[in-house]
């Protein structure tokens, strides 16, 4: 093929902490850190204290530039999708899948960007599938299209006293599991829709970050990457993608049509099934003069993507614990697939307290998915999951410290009862108090004390020599 092909970019931690140009991921976690310290200003001296740090944030910005290396191609005709090397991943995939790709989208009521990553099946050279599940930023969007259709049409027939209920569809259906409701009850229009590949890897990893209500991706990628993204007009479409992007598919999602989208072989390890999804209409291909097609691979873990879900994870425990103070660490577990399993230690200072934290991660944002919550005291190593497992399995009674509760689920989630809606489990592994109604002594760890560990530290070598121990 004359585009190669560029994957396993985030392949590693090492991969992951070049993307984002530290030497630690803490290093990101510390700045977020010290944005989250700065109080409100109480007075006139505060204000002025704090305008360094608001100069400062103002750097991340994105800004408008007038071209970039995405234009050196424009192609309004002979489009083709085929021309770039999409992959098929795995046996029963139904076809081609973008995999990479950062979806821009624009809500059409506040005019606010959004950039998601939605894989895109290719179905021919000028459409593809937008998988757009439900709880998404870029789904929402779409419904909200669809709710503005819908009632400009119920206006239209009332006024010319027909009856119409175009508005009474099922809008929340008609991403992820919709294929009940019939394609002639939708309104017609078009959404506008733009796909940047082979972004600056702090563009691609902020389009999978779950950022606060109001952030823009973009400025998230600038504050990771510590200046401002520069973007560009697209050609055809009323919205913005990064210049240095190596391709650019501009286009519209039709609000009438949908298609079978999938089976795709997941990053639960498992394919997920066939659904209808909207489907994007490609109008324009803007790239670099010999572009690079970046794409990624996902399946049973560990793969590339595990190690994005990592850097998530460390980057945005200082986000977390505005909600939750009393959280020490948090670990995702890769063989959790990010959404099935989240080990949490807190600083316990009441009763009930591992409870009330393991509601506040289902209350929070898409945490809210998780099907699994273990919490641990303060102490435990949360990342060593060994230690883990001995601590849950000796300071737990099933029946008193196993909290089963009911909410929404990944889409992805195979084994829910329903769609998008299931159950979960929280297990309280703390160690249990009197106010907690235990009665029983609890008994202490085992542990070497320091005068003896200093003192086998201090003989060590020698020892060592007279067993003979190199």
């Amino acid at each position: 093929h004359k585009v190669p092909v560029l994957i396993n970019q985030f392949g590693s931690e090492r991969r992951m902490r070049m993307a984002l140009e530290v030497q630690s991921l803490d290093e990101v976690a510390d700045r977020i850190r010290q944005f989250m310290d700065v109080k409100s200003p109480q007075g006139f001296l505060d204000k002025v204290k704090m305008l360094p740090m608001l100069a400062e944030m103002g750097k991340f910005f994105p800004k408008t530039v007038s071209t970039g290396p995405c234009k050196e191609n424009i192609r309004k005709d002979n489009l083709d999708l085929n021309y770039f090397p999409v992959l098929q991943c795995w046996p029963q995939d139904a076809g081609r899948f973008i995999t990479l790709p950062c979806v821009v989208t624009r809500d059409p009521k506040t005019g606010k960007r959004n950039v998601g990553m939605y894989r895109m099946q290719v179905f021919d050279g000028r459409t593809a599938g937008m998988h757009w599940q439900r709880q998404k930023i870029g789904a929402e969007h779409y419904r909200e299209m669809l709710r503005s259709a819908a009632q400009k049409i119920t206006h239209a027939t009332q006024t010319q006293g027909r009856m119409g209920h175009p508005s009474s569809v099922d809008i929340m259906a008609r991403t992820s599991g919709g294929s009940v409701i019939p394609e002639g009850d939708l309104p017609a229009g078009k959404m506008e829709v733009a796909v940047a590949i082979g972004t600056d890897p702090a563009v691609t990893f902020s389009a999978i970050v779950p950022a606060p209500p109001d952030v823009e991706e973009y400025l998230i990628a600038g504050f990771l990457r510590q200046r401002p993204v520069e973007l560009v007009k697209c050609e055809t479409v009323d919205l913005e993608v990064p210049a240095s992007s190596e391709i650019v598919l501009e286009g519209h999602v039709h609000l009438d049509e949908l298609r079978a989208e999938g089976p795709f072989g997941d990053h639960t390890g498992f394919y997920s099934l066939a659904d209808l999804y909207p489907v994007f209409h490609l109008t324009c291909v803007t790239h670099r003069n010999n572009p690079i097609y970046a794409t990624t691979i996902v399946g049973k873990p560990p793969q590339e993507d595990a190690y994005m879900g990592k850097a998530v994870e460390r980057i945005f425990l200082p986000l977390m614990k505005l909600t939750i103070p009393e959280l020490v660490n948090i670990n995702l577990p890769i063989e959790g697939v990010f959404h099935n399993l989240m080990i949490v230690s807190i600083r316990k200072s009441y009763p009930g307290q591992a409870r009330k934290v393991m509601n506040a991660i289902w209350s929070l944002g898409q945490a809210m998915f998780t099907k699994c919550v273990i919490v641990v005291d303060e102490d435990v190593d949360v990342q060593n999951v060994g230690e883990v497992t001995l601590k849950v399995l000796n300071h737990i009674d099933p029946e008193r410290d196993i909290q089963f509760t009911l909410g929404p689920v990944d889409s992805l989630d195979h084994a829910s009862r329903l769609s998008n809606y299931g159950s979960k489990m929280g297990i309280d592994a703390t160690r249990k108090w009197t106010s907690e109604g235990f009665t029983r002594p609890w008994p202490d760890e085992i542990l070497m004390d320091a005068n003896t560990k200093a003192l086998v530290n201090a003989k060590w070598k020698t020892l060592a020599k007279e067993l003979g121990i190199e």
